[in-house]
């Protein structure tokens, strides 16, 4: 039987595509691209979202820095000061001095609590790293000390021998090699004045030749360093003193001792405790021991890289007490009041601190001291005494640590703010002693004239409406 031929379907009867003839595109065409720009124009991506762990931690952050601009912000103003209302040349110095009487002292976020600033600005601050020339100077009592000079290759061979002169005394176990110091000298150099590093016996490698190192009243290495500047160059238009912490406190009382006889005619101090007995106190409490501790050993350093002279040391001096000294405290009772003859730590404390000398300051001094120093507290300051002055002027800053001051165009890393605010006193009192030599008639009251007048030199300075700018060739 024969069967019918089976049909093909409708899709089987679509015709093939002979295969010399191109087949069709199967994908869409592509849009096109200007239209998808301008679909795509001004449509913002949606943001990235912080993880969930995240969030904590930046809101935290967050907050933290809000707080510290804050507190920056609340503690700027201008630096507080005391001085003698009826001194005409405190006055006039201050009156070309802006950066003390006009402008904020701001400090940086983030470093304006007092121990953030102080330990932060000694590990962080920037080093100049000046070369320094070395001079041993031996003492009459068989000593020796070191003062550095700012290399002659960078200093000498460009400034003239009338350059003005500035001795610079660090603090407690400090030298030439100290970043504060080498900014001061950097400065100082700047705006054309010498500058001379004082290094105490020990520090700063600086030899020991005998038993003794120094103490916050033992002036006589002072009074023959300076003595040895000013006959070194004695063409000098002038010879300042600037001191930190303990420097500041020797210096104040060489001061008072000398009264108007010292070739000095301007000083500044910095950071000085003033009342040793209420700075020591100060440095019992709470975090501030760290400071007495870290300071105690670098005494004890420097007593055992020199611990021959003393072996055979007669009483009452306990060189067998230093290793195990922890505080400032046990280093002068085992060495330090045995050495200058004080009975006890309480009473060199008392005859040691520069507060009681400050009546007798014959020249113009300047004092800057931070509010919140945990080593020099504000607590110790002699406002009363310096008030009844009149060659005195006191400047705190609302905050600044203790050899802190990160304010001012090199903060937080670079000088210090003291730098300008010294250079620019220092300059504005070499223009009113000046004036007074020249006869300019001076205010009435109860001035520090009389005292500075004998002490002035020739000098040249260049003043503007709003502060000093010291001369291409000095003061």
């Amino acid at each position: 039987m024969l069967h019918a031929a089976r049909q093909p379907s409708a899709l089987q009867r679509r015709p093939q595509q002979r295969s010399d003839q191109p087949r069709a595109a199967a994908r869409a065409p592509l849009p096109c691209p200007r239209r998808t720009l301008q679909r795509h124009r001004g449509a913002a991506a949606p943001p990235a979202a912080l993880p969930p762990h995240a969030m904590l931690p930046a809101a935290a952050a967050l907050g933290a820095t809000a707080a510290a601009v804050w507190q920056a912000s609340r503690l700027a103003r201008v630096p507080e000061l005391a001085y003698d209302p009826g001194s005409s040349f405190a006055a006039s110095v201050l009156s070309r001095c802006p950066t003390l009487t006009q402008y904020e002292y701001r400090p940086v976020p983030f470093l304006t609590n007092a121990h953030v600033e102080t330990i932060a600005i000694a590990k962080l601050r920037s080093n100049p790293r000046l070369s320094f020339r070395r001079e041993i100077l031996l003492t009459k009592d068989g000593g020796a000390v070191a003062i550095d000079w700012e290399h002659a290759d960078l200093a000498e061979h460009d400034l003239p021998e009338d350059a003005p002169v500035i001795i610079l005394l660090p603090g407690l176990t400090g030298g030439s090699s100290d970043t504060y110091v080498q900014h001061a000298v950097q400065q100082a150099r700047a705006v054309g004045v010498r500058a001379a590093v004082f290094n105490s016996r020990g520090t700063a490698q600086s030899p020991v030749l005998t038993p003794q190192f120094y103490s916050a009243s033992f002036t006589g290495d002072t009074r023959e360093v300076i003595d040895h500047v000013r006959a070194s160059f004695p063409r000098a238009r002038a010879l300042f003193a600037a001191g930190w912490s303990l420097g500041a406190n020797i210096l104040v009382n060489y001061l008072g001792e000398e009264g108007a006889a010292t070739p000095v005619q301007a000083a500044v101090s910095m950071c000085n405790p003033f009342d040793l007995s209420v700075s020591n106190a100060h440095l019992q409490r709470g975090f501030n021991k760290i400071y007495d501790w870290n300071l105690a050993a670098s005494l004890r350093r420097i007593f055992l890289g020199h611990v021959e002279l003393w072996r055979n040391a007669a009483p009452p001096l306990r060189p067998d007490l230093v290793p195990a000294a922890r505080t400032i405290r046990d280093f002068d009772d085992a060495i330090t009041i045995h050495s200058f003859g004080w009975p006890s730590v309480d009473a060199y404390y008392e005859g040691s601190s520069s507060a009681r000398r400050i009546p007798d300051v014959a020249i113009p001094l300047l004092c800057i001291q931070a509010a919140n120093d945990p080593i020099a507290p504000a607590a110790a300051i002699p406002y009363a005494a310096i008030r009844a002055n009149p060659n005195v002027t006191l400047a705190v800053t609302p905050c600044g640590g203790h050899l802190g001051w990160a304010a001012g165009p090199g903060a937080p890393w670079g000088h210090p703010w003291t730098d300008g605010a010294v250079t620019e006193w220092l300059a504005s009192v070499q223009i009113e002693l000046l004036e007074r030599r020249k006869g300019a008639p001076a205010a009435g009251g109860s001035d520090g004239a009389r005292s500075v007048a004998a002490a002035a030199a020739s000098t040249t300075s260049a003043s503007t409406s709003t502060g000093v700018s010291a001369a291409a060739g000095g003061w």
